[in-house]
């Protein structure tokens, strides 16, 4: 209620209603200076008070009436500029306003269109330079593999060998308990199960980034649809999977989001503990959304983050396109990741 009485309407009643307070200060001291320096028999206290009453009632409604008329066109200008600004929030750079008042709201208006144009002109150059780069990297494809070989390396060497280790020496440890503790030997037997099963999930994960970095000829609906059948092999995780064949991104765009869903589905496997996943591609007027949610143990994103190579890397690679990203996600209550990318006039067109 507070929030709503501080509005620009409000704000313009309240304006008047000020006035008015003043006008009746003014008036009433006049009188009441007439009535005690002169005192005329037709001027009485009750009079003047009635008098002021009166004024006070029809001042009051006239400032109501007057203060919604007058701020009416404003709301309504104002609304307009924030119906643009959530537009050009959202990715929809192709919004305009126009406003034909010849005041500040028009230039205000101008500027907006002017600020929109540049941020489709920005759009379409990450875009360009994401083709471009798309282009380098097959050229440097080779490099890419031997860099993504050190990497899974590293990884197999941090990760799974590390707990194939320790899965030795436990299995070596509990075979020689047996005999002497049973109990601590059963119960180390959960533990090594445990540890096979983090095991296996990491292998997983590792394999998912063994694919090809691009799409290999395959649209991006169809690239999708065969990394989430390999893994519906492999996990035992069911996918909900909705995917518009018909929208047509540039390949730069394509390969990026194909990366991301890969990513998406790695951290899925590696973190999350989920048993059903959401993935849906859509495409509605001139963006592309991607949506992708797991019913997981979720994480606290303003703490987790920033240290998440692979949520850093998806934003990275949504800007790079002139998207937008937006993760949602909280402990017990699984993560959903939002993307927006702008489709551009050219590639509408083909």
């Amino acid at each position: 209620m507070l929030k709503r009485l501080s509005s620009v309407r409000y704000c313009f009643i309240r304006s008047h209603f000020y006035g008015m307070f003043l006008t009746v200060l003014i008036l009433m001291s006049v009188l009441l200076g007439f009535y005690v320096l002169s005192e005329p028999s037709w001027l009485s206290q009750g009079s003047i008070f009635f008098f002021i009453g009166l004024f006070i009632v029809v001042s009051g409604l006239v400032s109501i009436y007057v203060g919604f008329q007058s701020s009416g066109g404003i709301k309504e200008k104002l609304d307009g500029m924030t119906t643009m600004i959530r537009a050009l929030a959202q990715g929809s750079y192709t919004a305009k306003i126009y406003l034909n008042t010849d005041d500040e709201f028009e230039h205000i208006a101008e500027e907006l269109n002017e600020l929109a144009g540049k941020l489709q002109s920005q759009v379409k150059s990450l875009q360009r330079m994401a083709d471009e780069k798309s282009e380098f990297a097959k050229t440097a494809h080779k490099a890419a593999t031997i860099e993504e070989r050190q990497r899974l390396a590293r990884d197999l060497h941090d990760a799974v060998s590390q707990q194939l280790f320790a899965l030795t020496m436990m299995a070596q440890a509990t075979e020689r308990l047996f005999d002497q503790d049973p109990d601590r030997a059963k119960a180390q037997l959960g533990e090594i199960t445990s540890m096979s099963l983090q095991a296996q999930t990491e292998m997983r994960a590792l394999l998912l980034h063994l694919r090809p970095v691009h799409l290999s000829g395959e649209s991006l609906h169809e690239g999708i649809q065969t990394l989430i059948h390999e893994l519906q092999e492999k996990c035992q995780i069911e996918f909900s999977v909705d995917l518009d064949d018909t929208i047509a991104l540039s390949d730069g765009a394509e390969e990026h989001l194909f990366r991301i869903v890969q990513e998406a589905l790695s951290n899925i496997l590696r973190h999350a503990e989920a048993s059903d996943v959401q993935i849906s591609l859509k495409g509605m007027s001139d963006q592309v959304f991607l949506h992708i949610s797991d019913n997981g143990k979720g994480f606290h994103v303003n703490q987790d983050k920033k240290t998440s190579y692979g949520l850093k890397t998806m934003q990275e690679r949504t800007e790079e396109i002139g998207g937008t990203f937006a993760l949602r996600s909280k402990p017990g209550e699984g993560t959903y990741i939002d993307i927006r990318i702008p489709i551009q006039e050219a590639v509408a067109d083909e």
